[in-house]
């Protein structure tokens, strides 16, 4: 793909995340409205979520927009954490607005409010017109993760905007009015679950710990396996971003000249690449290491 149609694949993620997000707001001030006027906390837990959805979808497209800066001297893996720095307060975001949830439901267990069941029912259906028309438009590019986090977040908030219109329908039909902190509970728990997610693995990043899809014994294991390596040490594998995973090694070869070198370079490094690893540096020595560093005394099989 060319510069020019890389570019043209970014202006089009970017337009359907300002689509998203103008949709998204619109919506929001009308429920946090009839929910107010209704009296429904899940209607107001629904307003919630599209409010993180509206806060996912900013960050989303401000990430997206970092993300097109090269990288510089300040910043050599480029500047795609910032997005993460994101994702932490938006996760951290998802798991306050659930705590609130989760207590006024609570509350309304003990004195169920008075709610009109028909400004609630109107106002959770367009909500979730408007989702469904988001999750639509946000159903392609899903190879770009901002993108998809993205969808994911709309595909949430039309699960609750479900939630509400099931409540107000059990409410007008039997007048039992507990289907609403109900509904509240659910919603709290969608918007519980998809905080703890972006949390847990945007700190994963953060602390550099190995990716969980990639076992590193298994890729010492498979490059002491081929023939022209004799030894693997002071290895690490880590995540840049979420989906850009970085590894380097000191590799233990034969005295053999730098061409050679070079051909066994390529050769690793296509066996990473073909597992998802796209940033790869090594570092060819031909005496065994001094120290005791990772995996120093991994050997190829006899």
């Amino acid at each position: 793909m060319s510069i020019n149609e890389h570019a043209h694949v970014h202006d089009r993620g970017e337009s359907r995340l300002a689509l998203s997000l103008l949709i998204t707001l619109v919506i929001m001030a009308g429920e946090v409205a009839a929910g107010f006027l209704s009296n429904s906390l899940a209607l107001l837990s629904d307003a919630g979520h599209m409010f993180t959805d509206a806060f996912a979808l900013g960050l989303a497209l401000i990430a997206a927009r970092i993300a097109r800066r090269t990288p510089d001297y300040r910043a050599t893996f480029g500047y795609q954490r910032v997005g993460l720095l994101a994702a932490v307060i938006n996760g951290m975001s998802l798991l306050g607005i659930s705590l609130v949830i989760f207590l006024e439901a609570y509350r309304r267990m003990f004195e169920p409010p008075q709610i009109n069941t028909s400004v609630m029912l109107i106002a959770a259906s367009v909500g979730l017109l408007a989702n469904l028309f988001m999750a639509f438009i946000l159903r392609h590019g899903h190879h770009d993760l901002n993108i998809k986090s993205a969808w994911l977040h709309v595909l949430g908030d039309t699960l609750s905007s479900v939630g509400v219109i099931v409540s107000g329908v059990i409410i007008a039909a039997t007048g039992w009015t507990y289907a609403d902190p109900v509904a509240g509970f659910l919603i709290g728990s969608i918007i519980l679950v998809g905080g703890w997610r972006v949390v847990s693995e945007a700190t994963r990043v953060f602390l550099e710990l190995a990716p969980r899809e990639h076992n590193v014994e298994e890729i010492v294991k498979e490059l002491c396996n081929m023939p022209e390596v004799l030894g693997v040490h002071d290895v690490h594998l880590w995540s840049v971003t979420h989906g850009r995973v970085a590894f380097t090694a000191h590799v233990w070869v034969h005295d053999q000249t730098v061409s050679r070198s070079q051909e066994l370079s390529e050769k690793i490094k296509e066996m990473l690449q073909a597992r998802g690893i796209s940033h790869v540096t090594l570092e060819f020595q031909c005496a065994e290491c001094e120290g005791r560093g990772i995996y120093c005394e991994t050997h190829p099989e006899e």
